[in-house]
Parts: structure tokens; sequence; C-alpha cells
């Protein structure tokens, strides 16, 4: 089943939530970065959250930023995505793999790094985008993403999320939800809701049986009785081109161009996100430098 979000509210409106199955996209994710189970997770788990909170966004040309930096070996770990919740990102170290737990699972926390931030940017083509930074919880990922809605917009939430890689190492499901209580939500509410996810259990479990994340979000929130708002499809989806890598090397300046030609001869630059390679010759940045110094 392809990748989508699923966005519900609760019919007494006291409860809002969104799931996800995002397997394909982060089996794409492992792929270009070429990363090991324990990096695959952790970017996985953060390609899928963000993907969750970008698909809330309103607003053409909008984007969110997640933006992991911990003190484990993964170093940076960093998803951005559009409002529909189309995913891109990339992890700091991606060749870094570590021992399971003591109860098998993967350490993601200690990957990340049990101490360190959590930055949330959001760009809604105003003159200044939102930023958030919060310390992280653990490293875990969807108790630090949590911790932010809880932190800086006074949300209270629940998120889980999950990848489990096959013995090929493979993505063999990846996803999540994000349930969250609306103004006016009492404690009954509440304790439905911590019911629900208890009983429920881990969410890589859940989506390996079924990858249907409207069947997720019923299964975690079965003492409700959800209207399901849309569906949208996401991917993992990457907007470099070589017009951009083009105006990013134009920003540099013409000295800073000339450094690198006669230093290098030419420039090779990788996407980092996508690891798509943008060659230009020594010819072509000469013919980049020579419109810089033409300009009035």
């Amino acid at each position: 089943m392809s990748d989508r979000i699923v966005r519900a509210i609760s019919s007494d409106g006291m409860v809002q939530a969104a799931a996800i199955c995002s397997r394909d996209l982060v089996e794409r994710a492992r792929r270009i970065h070429g990363m090991p189970p324990t990096a695959t997770a952790a970017l996985g788990r953060v390609l899928s959250g963000a993907s969750l909170m970008g698909n809330a966004l309103k607003g053409q040309g909008a984007s969110l930023t997640l933006q992991f930096k911990g003190n484990g070996p993964l170093g940076t770990v960093l998803a951005v995505s559009d409002p529909e919740g189309n995913v891109r990102g990339y992890v700091g170290r991606p060749q870094t793999e570590l021992p399971l737990r003591p109860d098998g699972k993967l350490d993601v926390g200690a990957a990340v790094g049990h101490e360190g931030t959590l930055t949330v940017i959001k760009d809604l083509n105003m003159r200044e985008p939102y930023v958030g930074t919060v310390d992280l919880l653990g490293g875990e990922i969807a108790e630090d993403i949590a911790g932010y809605f809880v932190e800086s917009e006074q949300i209270p939430t629940a998120c889980a999320l999950g990848v489990l890689v096959d013995r090929d190492q493979s993505v063999r499901s990846a996803g999540g939800y994000i349930i969250q209580l609306l103004p006016g939500a009492g404690e009954d509410t509440i304790a439905r809701v911590e019911g629900g996810i208890l009983a429920a259990g881990a969410v890589s479990p859940l989506l390996d049986r079924d990858d249907d994340p409207e069947h997720l979000l019923r299964t975690v929130m079965p003492d409700f009785e959800l209207k399901i708002l849309d569906t949208t499809p996401v991917e993992y989806r990457c907007y470099c081109s070589r017009e951009r890598v083009e105006r990013a090397l134009i920003s540099l300046g013409a000295d800073e161009l000339e450094s690198i030609l006669r230093e290098q001869g030419g420039c090779q630059m990788t996407c980092q996100f996508c690891d798509a390679v943008y060659d230009f010759s020594g010819e072509q940045l000469r013919g980049l430098i020579d419109g810089l110094r033409r300009r009035p």
C-alpha cells in the first residue's frame, strides 16, 4: 500500500489525530544514503514526524524542518517537509550503527544522543520563519516531538513513530501517529487516549500487520468515534536541480568562485538530501564569475 497520511477528529471535537504509513519513503532514504539499521530507524522516525507536522501546515510554498542535534554518534538528523507531507532528509554520519538494546530493539536514543536539542522551523512565507528549540528528552524522536508540542505550543500531545528493519536491512514497516487534545478536553478524554495507546502497544508491529494509517488510528483510539478529514499521498521528494545549485554558487560571490576556480579548476556539488551530483567545469565557473562581474 502506498505511503499516505490520514487526518481525523473525534466526533465530540475533543481530539485531533493524524497517522502515516511511510515504508516506501523511508526505504528510499535508506537506499539514497546507504544507511545501516540504526541510522535508518533514526532518520525514518524523523522523516515520518516531519511529514505529519508538515502536512498540517497551511499555505502554498510553506515548509517545516525538524533538526535533531544530539550528543550521539549520528550527529545532526534533519528532515524537511512541504505542506502536503512530502519529505527529504539526511543524517550527519549515515554509517552509524550501534548494538541492539537489551530488549532487542534498535538503540535510536543512544545514536541520536540523550542530550541535545530539537529545533522546529516553520516557514510560512511570512517575513520571518517561526523557530522553536527545546531540549531533547532522550533522543528517541517521538517523545521529543511530543515534548516540543507541550513546551513550545502548549498542546498536550502523544506521538509514536517506528521503523521496522528486515533481515536484509530493507525497511519492513514505518510510520506512526500524532494525537492531540483540543481545548475543552477533560480528564475522561485524557484517560481514554492514554488507555487506547497503552492497549495498542508499539507502533512498528501494528504497521507490520496492517499498514493502513486509518486502521492504525482506529486501533490506537478504539474508544472514540473518528471522522476522517482527509487522506494525502506522500513520498520522499527532493527539490534540488542544477538551477538551484547554480544559484547557490552565485550566492558565494565572484571572489569566492575565483578562489575555487584557482584552487580546484572546477567544482562538484552533491545534494545532501538525494546525493545527486552536479559538476561545474572551469569554463562554467568562469561564466558565472563573469556574469557577476558584469552586474552593476
